[in-house]
């Protein structure tokens, strides 16, 4: 076997992958998309790994590696995907900016009054102490 077949398929397959993330919306697609490029990457590390006759078989340990790592992330993707389904209602991901940049606001701040002082107040910004109710003991 050649080592051109399973990279034209992985590289079909990621570029499937990006696809889906760029395009869809829903949250689990964009997880699915993800996944699928992992395993893209996988099909190159194996091949590449049985081209090259590695002794150690490194390609084969790293798509091990990988596979561990789909696995949490798929879990933790998918824990905090309920999540927010449960307070939101929706896993859209259009639908969910709320933790987005808040735009500056666009009127000037106020200016100082004629008092001079800052706060507004005269002579010196801060109030004057009020003495003790009930008086001096």
């Amino acid at each position: 076997m050649h080592v051109v077949y399973p990279a034209v398929l992985a590289a079909l397959l990621f570029s499937i992958g990006v696809y889906g993330v760029l395009a869809r919306r829903n949250t689990i697609l964009v997880l699915m998309s993800v996944e699928l490029m992992l395993n893209a990457v996988n099909l190159n590390l194996v091949a590449f790994d049985v081209w090259l006759r590695d002794v150690l078989h490194g390609g084969q340990v790293l798509t091990l590696f990988v596979i561990v790592i789909a696995a949490a992330e798929l879990g933790l993707g998918l824990a905090i995907v309920l999540a927010v389904f449960r307070n939101r209602r929706t896993v859209e991901i259009d639908q969910l900016r709320d933790l987005a940049e808040i735009p500056p606001p666009e009127d000037p701040p106020p200016a100082v009054p004629d008092g001079g002082a800052p706060g507004g107040l005269p002579g010196g910004g801060l109030p004057e102490p009020t003495p003790a109710r009930g008086g001096a003991r």
